[in-house]
């Protein structure tokens, strides 16, 4: 039998009850915003505290430290940037073509991330020297991994994608590409596109770095 204290449930389990949730919630919201304004090394638990019109004692209740209510403000961020991948490029249960659901795809991923350019600034800096960070993202976007490989097997199977490529090295790869080509265009403003040029232009390395094809290659090769 347990005998963690209430508090202690709150931060490990997470929270029991729908108003526990919603105080959570309210933190991580309040915490994104004072990190965009602040960065994280100036931000403090009292501002955070104050942003979500909550006592200080009230953020112990539900998080241990700055840095523990950072991490989940991360992981809801790679969340976000994540679901293009399994929600549209790799929904094996589409209609859509190959082709447009890469489109589709990397225009909600970079409207995404356009929209949290700020946030993920910060996360980006702090991730460059801390360590603990850098692995607990690496491990939480590796739980929604073999659901996108597993997509990208349907679709090699059905002749979509070229069947020579390894999943397990293509996804990193292609997320490390449009990752950085967001951070370039977003974050540090090196570029100057038209939104819908710089979608067609990732969409483009998309579709040849996995070589798909509009038309199954079996049923091209029989045509």
């Amino acid at each position: 039998m347990s005998t963690a204290a209430p508090a202690d449930r709150e931060k490990t389990g997470g929270p029991r009850s729908r108003k526990g949730a919603a105080t959570r919630a309210r933190l991580v919201r309040a915490a994104k915003a004072v990190f965009e304004e602040d960065g994280f090394l100036d931000a403090r638990i009292s501002d955070i505290a104050e942003r979500a019109s909550l006592s200080h004692g009230s953020f112990y209740h539900y998080f241990d430290s700055k840095e523990q209510i950072f991490r989940e403000v991360a992981m809801d961020l790679a969340d976000l940037l994540q679901s293009p991948l399994s929600t549209v490029v790799f929904d094996a249960t589409s209609t859509a073509s190959p082709a447009d659901r890469i489109r589709q795809g990397s225009r909600q991923f970079l409207r995404n991330y356009q929209a949290e350019a700020r946030i993920i600034g910060v996360i980006e800096l702090v991730c460059r020297y801390d360590r603990e960070l850098n692995i607990s993202r690496h491990e939480h976007l590796q739980e929604s991994n073999p659901r996108v490989m597993r997509m990208i097997r349907q679709l090699q199977q059905r002749g979509h994608i070229d069947p020579a490529l390894d999943p397990e090295l293509a996804l990193p790869a292609l997320g490390a590409m449009m990752n950085r080509f967001a951070e370039m265009w977003f974050v540090q403003k090196l570029f100057d596109y038209e939104f819908e040029e710089g979608v067609e232009q990732l969409a483009k390395l998309f579709l040849n770095a996995l070589r798909i094809t509009e038309t199954p290659a079996g049923q091209a090769a029989a045509e």
